[in-house]
């Protein structure tokens, strides 16, 4: 399985911030190489397939808060990444609702299965608060 580096992460910071930039103080800045390190790792240590894996490393990136700016589109993009780089297919729609979702994950309201079923299928449950 190929797994990303931390390198490929803080690049994908970069380009997300790049692409799709929400605030005018949105800017690449690494505040963790370690927790992106400690995100990685526990994506390979993890039992299960590749969206198992992905909904791991999305969750932990999202959680970490390894950069100053564009967490979740970060670790959405990693885990689109991992799962392409290793023959899976990503069905996530491409839909600006699911922005809600991406905060539900930081906010603890979705566990690893249920993300790994919305990488896997498109498909996850409205998030309440």
């Amino acid at each position: 399985m190929k797994y990303p580096t931390v390198e490929e992460i803080e690049e994908y910071n970069v380009l997300v911030l790049g692409i799709i930039r929400v605030k005018k103080a949105d800017r690449p800045q690494v505040l963790s190489r370690q927790k992106i390190m400690k995100a990685i790792e526990v994506c390979e240590s993890v039992e299960g397939d590749i969206y198992q894996k992905a909904a791991v490393l999305l969750q932990h990136l999202v959680r970490a808060h390894a950069f100053a700016s564009g967490n979740r589109r970060t670790a959405f993009v990693a885990a689109k990444a991992f799962v392409l780089d290793n023959g899976g297919s990503f069905n996530i729609p491409d839909d600006p609702s699911y922005a809600a979702v991406m905060l539900g994950i930081r906010e603890g309201r979705y566990n690893e299965k249920e993300i790994a079923e919305w990488i896997k299928n498109g498909k996850i449950r409205k998030s309440s608060r």
